[in-house]
């Protein structure tokens, strides 16, 4: 039964990374500034999740303040998380800003063991070194003057704060379903970014919002309620190193819809993270 369950919850955990993929395409589509993305995407996911636990007769409260607060921080956090990665990927590329991205392993690894006193796996810290390192690669330009770096270092702040968020929901999601956890987190994460949002006024066209609610709807409230429904069989750290096939999903999506081909030292990149998260997926199983 419990390898059962494993091998659901990896097959949860990648197709809900494929649908994270597709959102940083998308949003190269929208026009709106990136808060302004983040803050769409947080308000139809967090109201579709409302509507489902209404539908389920599931009660919203939680059992402590601690956990409220836990909530709550985590939708800062998102907010912050979302923000930051589609700045990547408008400042960069598709391929930058997944790619930089796919870096928070390293700080779920390094983070983990401190939040849950476990200890740490070598295996996990040397996949999440070779993701790193595919990262590294991926970044044509180093210096802070061209666009692929700013976007580089946006999609590490972003991958910093997922980490933290990733904690966060390993703690919540063994106590409460994954829809109540992303409702709060999400409609937090649209109180957050709505002073932003109405402060830029920015001009809506009918792409933009088709765009964000299918970021919203697919991409975030079916994507978040899989992924965080699989930690409760999965390990942070695993779960970290197997998001990193975004970063490949988000490339081939970027081919086939934008025509932006990743160069050899994104393809590179992309082939340390396959082989780290196909063996992290083989060593769960």
């Amino acid at each position: 039964m419990k390898q059962k369950e494993n091998r659901l919850a990896l097959a949860s955990l990648h197709v809900a990374v494929l649908l994270f993929g597709l959102s940083g395409v998308i949003g190269r589509f929208v026009g709106v500034p990136a808060h302004d993305i983040a803050w769409g995407r947080s308000l139809c996911s967090s109201l579709l999740l409302l509507l489902l636990l209404k539908l389920l007769r599931e009660p919203l409260k939680l059992d402590s303040r601690r956990d409220y607060v836990l909530a709550l921080c985590g939708g800062a956090v998102l907010a912050f998380h979302w923000t930051a990665f589609f700045l990547s990927i408008k400042t960069a590329s598709v391929a930058v800003g997944t790619v930089t991205f796919s870096s928070f392993p390293l700080f779920t690894v390094l983070l983990e063991p401190v939040v849950f006193r476990e200890k740490p796996q070598p295996r996990q810290l040397l996949l999440a070194a070779v993701m790193a390192v595919g990262v590294v690669i991926t970044v044509p330009d180093l210096s802070f003057r061209s666009e692929a770096a700013r976007g580089a270092l946006w999609g590490v702040a972003s991958a910093a704060s997922y980490a933290v968020l990733a904690l966060i929901n390993r703690s919540l999601s063994a106590r409460y379903s994954s829809v109540k956890i992303c409702m709060y987190q999400q409609g937090t994460a649209a109180l957050v970014l709505t002073p932003f949002v109405l402060e830029t006024g920015a001009v809506w066209t009918r792409t933009d919002v088709l765009g964000v609610v299918v970021i919203g709807v697919v991409c975030t409230a079916a994507a978040f309620s899989l992924f965080v429904r699989a930690q409760r069989y999965v390990r942070a750290g695993v779960a970290a190193v197997v998001s990193g096939m975004e970063t490949v999903y988000g490339i081939v999506f970027a081919a086939l819809f934008l025509g932006e081909y990743p160069d050899p030292g994104a393809i590179l990149g992309a082939a340390l993270i396959i082989t780290a998260a196909a063996l992290s997926s083989l060593k769960t199983r």
